[in-house]
């Protein structure tokens, strides 16, 4: 259960090692994606201390910030909501950016349907994650009992965001791989750690600690066969096809 004080905890925890060095990586990383990304309509998902300022390389007109916290976060526009129940219409947005929100969230299939619903088609969506299969992952076995950020976390597996991402009707157009160093406390051994950041992406990118997806949301069209008066009959029959719920397996 996350704690009462759990956003200042994770702004706590990130500006010191070895969180400042990922939340580094990871603004770098979203630096180099954001470009090629287009859009009005820009919202944030959660993230708690998680802010990025993607001022500088971001082609949309609007940032927004939804989470569920009453704390108003450090950057972009902030809007109180609960992530399972976005105050969004359906088909509106352009892209949305998740930096460990699923990690974090109590139901976090529930919320990538919702990112679903408001997306437009061919909208993107941005996923931060923890991976488990990592020296983060085994760190996180040692430390969850304590409680401390951020090893209280789900650790949600790249296979299972994949899985759940397909059966949304998303398709994954880029995946990255970041933070192959442990996360040890203190500046000096994290920079002479540096050189797995690279042994890591070349030798072994699958077991890095935090991953970087980007979907899009595809939308099926369904084409009729028969002939074209059964066609018109079944257009002025005015019966309506009953909507269908997809479930995710967790």
């Amino acid at each position: 259960m996350i704690q009462p004080d759990f956003h200042q905890q994770l702004r706590g925890w990130l500006q010191e090692s070895p969180g400042q060095v990922l939340l580094e990586q990871e603004q770098r990383c979203l630096e180099q994606m954001f470009p090629d990304l287009f859009g009005y309509h820009l919202i944030q998902l959660g993230g708690g201390g998680f802010d990025f300022d993607l001022s500088a390389t971001s082609h949309f007109r609007s940032h927004v910030l939804l989470d569920a916290s009453a704390q108003a976060p450090l950057a972009a526009s902030f809007v109180q909501a609960d992530l399972v129940r976005l105050p969004i219409l359906s088909d509106s947005i352009d892209a949305v950016l998740m930096p460990h929100t699923l990690d974090f969230a109590t139901d976090p299939h529930q919320v990538l349907r919702e990112v679903e619903r408001v997306l437009i088609p061919e909208g993107r969506v941005v996923i931060v994650g923890f991976n488990p299969l990592s020296l983060w992952g085994a760190w996180r076995l040692m430390k969850k009992s304590s409680g401390g950020i951020p090893w209280q976390s789900q650790f949600l597996g790249l296979r299972r965001i994949n899985d759940w991402l397909s059966l949304l009707g998303f398709d994954v157009e880029k995946t990255r791989h970041l933070m192959f160093r442990p996360p040890l406390q203190g500046q000096k051994i994290m920079e002479r750690l540096a050189c797995m950041e690279r042994l890591g992406q070349r030798f072994w990118p699958l077991l890095s600690s935090v991953y970087v997806v980007q979907a899009v949301k595809r939308v099926s069209t369904m084409t009729i066969v028969g002939p074209a008066w059964k066609r018109k009959a079944s257009l002025l029959s005015g019966q309506m096809v009953e909507p269908t719920t997809r479930q995710l397996n967790g």
